[in-house]
């Protein structure tokens, strides 16, 4: 199945609206959707080498608007709901000591978090919900995912038909890993968070 996604990716990424395309999937994952945009650059990126930091660039913006969103969904629903749920079962003194520990590292974490497989919108929303600074979260989130997106795109443009050949050679083991990685994310922030 993913193979025929990559290949579909492929295919697709010389029309029209692949780029809007793109840049919905880097939107969502930064505030709700499961899958990284990664899925959808690398194909593309290989399909038109010429357009990497177009691409990369596209990616980026995205990424930084829907991390936005998702500190929003933290900031707006955590005050709604998440404080009422916390008073209820009384862990309000626990989450603010959770909060202060989490805005002391807030920079190294989304800045490590944006550049990691580790699924970005869970630190969108906590940065919301933990009342991360704005500007600082801002700063770090274009940093960090520009440095992702900008060093994929480099590096399959700098390697160009040669990756795609190891890629197409070896898209089940690739896709195994890469999975293996984002199972391992989202194990990290149930265990580490």
């Amino acid at each position: 199945m993913l193979r025929r996604l990559y290949d579909w990716t492929i295919h697709l990424s010389g029309k029209r609206h692949a780029p809007w395309a793109l840049g919905a999937v880097s939107f969502a994952e930064s505030s709700f959707f499961p899958l990284p945009p990664d899925i959808v650059l690398i194909p593309m990126v290989l399909a038109q080498r010429q357009k990497a930091w177009v691409y990369a660039t596209i990616c980026t913006i995205a990424s930084v608007i829907g991390g936005i969103f998702g500190y929003a969904i933290g900031y707006f629903l955590f005050d709604t709901v998440g404080s009422y749920i916390l008073n209820l079962y009384g862990y309000q003194e626990a989450f603010q000591s959770f909060a202060a520990r989490y805005n002391e590292f807030g920079v190294w974490i989304v800045l490590i978090a944006g550049i990691t497989p580790f699924p970005y919108k869970v630190i969108t929303i906590a940065s919301g919900v933990t009342q991360l600074n704005f500007f600082v979260f801002m700063l770090a989130s274009v940093v960090a995912r520009g440095a992702r997106f900008y060093a994929v795109a480099g590096l399959l443009w700098w390697f160009g038909e040669p990756i795609r050949a190891f890629i197409d050679r070896y898209f089940g083991l690739l896709t195994i890993v890469f999975m293996a990685l984002l199972f391992g994310g989202f194990l990290a922030v149930r265990y580490l968070l």
